[in-house]
Formats: C-alpha cells, sequence, structure tokens
C-alpha cells in the first residue's frame, strides 16, 4: 500500500514479482517505435566547413588595426547579413529548392526555413592560451539532399568571407574619410588659433613673457644711460657757464686794451687769466683742452708783458684801435657754441631716454596681463596641435591598415576544411532513436507500475494496517486459503516423491 507517495522496498518487490512483464513489453515497444519513426522520418544530410581567422602578418604594435570589434559581434553582423532575405532568396532561385513547396507556400516562408537550416557555430579557444580571441566558426547547412546540402554550405561560406572582405574595406574607408575630415576640420582650428597667436604677438610686442628679462635688463641699461647723460649734461651747463664768465672777461681785457690799457691792466688781466687756470686746474686734469689753451694764453700774456717796456707805443700812450677780435675770444666763442650744441644733444638724447625708460616700465607693469593672455592663446594652440598631431598619425595609421587590406596582409577568413559532402543523415538517427525508444519504454512501464502500486489500497502488512487504522496490532492471523494451498502443495510434493521412489523400485 503506498502512503503519500513513498514505497517501501517490500512494496517494490512485490509490484515486480507480480507485474514484472510490463517493463520488457513497454522497453521492447517504445524502442520498436523509435526504430520505425527512424525509418519513417525523412532523412536531414549536414554539410559542413570550417573558416579559421587567420591573423595579420604585420602585428599590432606596428600598425593597429581599423576594425577592432569582437569576432563575435562581427560574425553575428555578417550572419544577419547573410542570412537576410535578399541573400537567401536568390540561393532558393539558383539550386531550385523547395519545389513542391513554392506554389503553396509563401517565399518568406521558404526563407525562414532555409535560414533555420543554416547554423554558423563559432569555435571555442583554444585551452591554455591566453588570447581569448575565436580561433574560427563552423558552417553547418542541414538539408534532404547531401549534394544540396553542400552546394549551399559552398554557397555560405562564400557570402561570409565576401562579405568579411567588404566590411573590412568599407571599415576602412568610412574611417578614412571620417579621419580626414576630422584632419581637415583640425587644420583649420589650428590654423586660427597659429593666425591669433601671431597677432597677439605683433600686438604685444616687447610685452611678451619670454621678453620680460630682457625689458628688465634694458631698463637697468637705460636708466644708468640716464644717469650718465643727466652727468654729462651737468658738465656740459658747468662749462658754459665757464665759457661765457671766461668770455666776458676775454672781451673785457680786449676792449680795454682797444682804448690803450697800460701795462697794469695786463698784469691784472694776467692775474685774472692765471685765477682761472687754478679754477680748471682744480677741476680738470693737466690734458684737458681748456686747461691748456689756458695756459698758452697765460705764457702769451707774460710774454707780451715781458716785451712791453722795448716796444712803446705813440707818444700820446694811445694804442692803434683794431677792429679783430684776437683768436683766444674766437676760440672761446666756438667753445660756447660748442657747449651749447652739447647741450641741445644732451637734453634731447635725455627726454628720448626718459620716454624709453616709460615705454619699458609700461611693458613691464603690463606684463602680468599680457603673459595672462598669452598663456590661454599658447594653451589653445598646443591643444589645437596635439589634436592636429593625433588625427594626423591615426589617418597615416589608417592609411597603412587599408593597404594591407588590399593586399590581404590583415586579418583574414580562409576555409580550412571545404565544405563536405555527408554520407550518413545527420538526422534521424537510428542509435538515437532506438535507445531513446528503449530508455522511454523503460520509464513507461516503471511507470506503469508505480500507478499500480498506488492504485492498490490492500492491506499487505502490518505496517499498512498501522498507517490506515492509527491502531497498534496485536495479533496477526494467517489466510486459510494460503494455508490450505501450502498444506496441498506440500501433499503433491510428497505424491511425486513416492511415485518417483516407486518407480525405481
Amino acid at each position: 500500500m503506498v502512503r503519500n507517495g513513498e514505497m517501501s522496498l517490500s512494496d517494490v518487490k512485490r509490484v515486480l514479482r507480480r507485474y514484472w512483464w510490463i517493463l520488457p513489453i513497454t522497453t521492447i515497444f517504445v524502442g520498436a517505435l523509435g526504430f520505425a519513426a527512424a525509418l519513417v522520418l525523412p532523412k536531414k544530410y549536414t554539410s559542413q566547413t570550417m573558416v579559421l581567422v587567420e591573423q595579420p602578418t604585420v602585428g599590432p604594435d606596428y600598425v593597429k588595426p581599423v576594425v577592432t570589434m569582437d569576432l563575435n559581434r562581427r560574425l553575428a553582423s555578417m550572419q544577419e547579413q547573410v542570412l537576410s532575405r535578399t541573400r537567401l532568396q536568390p540561393i532558393i532561385e539558383k539550386f531550385s529548392l523547395y519545389p513542391s513547396d513554392r506554389d503553396r507556400v509563401h517565399i518568406d516562408d521558404l526563407i525562414e526555413r532555409l535560414r533555420g537550416a543554416v547554423e554558423i557555430k563559432p569555435m571555442a579557444p583554444t585551452p591554455g592560451t591566453e588570447s581569448r580571441q575565436l580561433p574560427g566558426f563552423y558552417v553547418n547547412v542541414t538539408f534532404n539532399s547531401p549534394r544540396t546540402a553542400q552546394q549551399i554550405c559552398t554557397e555560405i561560406t562564400s557570402m561570409i568571407l565576401a562579405q568579411n572582405a567588404e566590411d573590412r574595406q568599407k571599415q576602412v574607408k568610412v574611417t578614412t574619410n571620417f579621419l580626414s575630415q576630422q584632419l581637415e576640420e583640425a587644420k583649420q582650428s589650428l590654423d586660427a588659433q597659429d593666425a591669433k597667436l601671431a597677432q597677439f604677438k605683433r600686438q604685444y610686442l616687447g610685452e611678451l613673457p619670454e621678453e620680460e628679462q630682457t625689458n628688465l635688463s634694458i631698463l637697468m641699461g637705460m636708466n644708468a644711460q640716464l644717469e650718465a647723460n643727466t652727468q654729462a649734461l651737468s658738465r656740459a651747463q658747468q662749462d658754459k657757464a665757464f665759457t661765457e664768465s671766461l668770455l666776458n672777461q676775454q672781451e673785457a681785457n680786449w676792449k680795454a686794451s682797444q682804448i690803450g690799457q697800460n701795462p697794469e691792466t695786463a698784469e691784472q688781466q694776467l692775474g685774472a687769466l692765471q685765477d682761472q687756470l687754478t679754477n680748471l686746474q682744480a677741476r680738470y686734469t693737466p690734458e684737458y683742452p681748456d686747461v691748456i689753451k689756458l695756459k698758452n694764453q697765460v705764457e702769451e700774456l707774460k710774454k707780451q708783458l715781458a716785451a712791453a717796456p722795448k716796444n712803446n707805443g705813440p707818444a700820446d700812450g694811445k694804442s692803434p684801435a683794431s677792429t679783430r677780435e684776437p683768436p683766444q675770444i674766437q676760440q672761446l666763442r666756438a667753445k660756447l657754441r660748442q657747449d651749447e650744441i652739447s647741450i641741445t644733444d644732451l637734453t634731447h638724447r635725455q627726454s628720448q631716454i626718459q620716454e624709453q625708460i616709460r615705454q619699458l616700465q609700461g611693458r613691464v607693469q603690463a606684463s602680468p596681463m599680457v603673459e595672462q593672455q598669452f598663456k590661454e592663446l599658447t594653451r589653445n594652440y598646443q591643444t589645437a596641435l596635439d589634436f592636429y598631431n593625433d588625427l594626423l598619425k591615426k589617418r597615416q595609421s589608417a592609411g597603412v591598415a587599408g593597404d594591407l587590406e588590399s593586399q590581404q596582409q590583415s586579418e583574414q577568413f580562409r576555409v580550412y576544411d571545404p565544405p563536405s559532402l555527408p554520407d550518413q543523415p545527420s538526422f534521424p538517427k537510428k542509435i538515437v532513436f532506438i535507445g531513446g525508444g528503449l530508455g522511454g519504454g523503460l520509464a513507461l512501464g516503471l511507470g506503469i507500475l508505480f500507478l499500480i502500486a498506488s492504485s492498490d489500497k490492500s492491506f499487505h502488512n502490518e505496517r499498512d494496517v498501522e498507517l490506515a487504522l492509527k491502531l497498534p496490532v496485536l495479533v496477526l492471523v494467517p489466510t486459510l486459503d494460503v494455508a490450505a494451498r501450502q498444506a496441498k502443495h506440500t501433499t503433491r510434493v510428497a505424491e511425486k516423491t513416492y511415485d518417483a521412489v516407486t518407480t525405481k523400485a
């Protein structure tokens, strides 16, 4: 008796002892059905080809590939394109597939049926390798004719190879055109930044950051020149004042001599000249031109005084009048004009130096602001230049990759095994169907036995009674017909034994 879906070992033995014949019947029957199905079902043949992925002859360290999409994604994309309506319908028409169904079934259903017959399965990576790149893939085509399956497999494989080459060429072309367009835009941006930078340098010439130290050095030099020019101007003004005083004195002496000045006046003139010489010698060296001239005048005046008693003039004591100035006065006038010219030049030069100093100071003061603007322009220019150089390298790399594609030295699909011509059907397989039938029959028989055991409500042992009545069992009374059968069986065995002994006697 089965309770709550649980069977004891005694229940299993009892059911098997009584209904053992069900298992072989169901096993043999369902196995025969599987064998019959394998004979009756239409045959399907599978043609298979293996396509390997050959790595490029030039490594990616030297030429970066343009097509970087994972092979699984590329294979899925190519599968969608190859198994599209526009690709499969010409195959159906080329090989006249499904001739009996073309009038009854819509073309879309036939295309879907052919699409289900094609399987593109990636190969698993080789164990022990670090690369996760797929080594290749299989193309399987299942059809009811082995020759047709081979032809379709060949056609599908050729379409995949052609689609791969077309996609790679298209990707290279699109990438190259895109990089060329971006490169042209980057060049225009770089030219614009270069023009801005050049215009800025022309506008702020002399105020650029790299010229700041030069401006400071020039400013220090100009300050030194200004100081030297100021000192020179001061000396020139002093020389002019001294020359004017000397000229006035010489003119006074000359005018006095014109009206008959006596020797005492000449001696006074000599004393004045000597005083002037002393002052000049205190300020200048003996080689100074004015000192030398004054010495000559003193010597000449001394000679005149020495010769005065010998050369007496007219009796009235008056010397003849002379309208021509002596050379000393002319030299002083020339020197005075030279001093005035020098003062004018030095004053003009001082104005120029002061103007240059103001310009340099303005440049130095404006240098921080100009430096900030210059850094911004330089940064923008450098960014545009780096972007342009990067795009230029990428376009050159794309061009080299395109050359590799055209020369078929990049990643390529190679057919390792041509599409096979199957000699045995891939469906149905007799071994699989018979084995499945035998296994199914055995499972069916076990299920039937379990249903029989579950439907049996009779009591067979003490446990069944206790489970049903929920009371303890006190005494077990054997069934009388069972005891009678046992006694009859014992008597029959005894009679057969007696007959055998009598026969021998």
